[in-house]
């Protein structure tokens, strides 16, 4: 996608986002929260600053294991899933980074919404 493609689709997803949880438009930080929680299956709680930091690592692995940097290596006893870096990813610029990430989300959750 080029990038004024996936910043409309951002913004439509940022309005969805927002109206389903009666909230402000989420930045990248809450949508990786989200699909953390998403990923974690365990549903809405309250987190620790410490799980919700994990929560997202979890939603980044999950999103670059669509490019293949990560696959998942298991889940521990509590249930929590563990990726294992599998292909050292690019040194991309901050806002090579923002786009990226914003594009896997917004696959991501057109997966989900379809």
């Amino acid at each position: 996608m080029k990038p004024s493609e996936i910043n409309a689709k951002w913004k439509v997803l940022q309005e969805r986002i927002a109206k389903e949880f009666d909230s402000d438009f989420p930045d990248l930080k809450v949508m990786l929260f989200l699909i953390g929680v998403q990923e974690l299956g365990k549903g809405a709680k309250k987190y620790s600053k410490r799980q919700k930091e994990e929560l997202m690592h979890i939603a980044t692995c999950r999103l670059l294991s669509e490019m293949d940097f990560y696959e998942l290596e298991g889940v521990d006893q509590d249930g929590w899933p563990h990726w294992k870096l599998i292909k050292a990813i690019p040194p991309y610029t901050m806002l090579e980074q923002e786009m990226l990430m914003k594009s896997l989300v917004v696959s991501y959750f057109e997966d989900i919404y379809s």
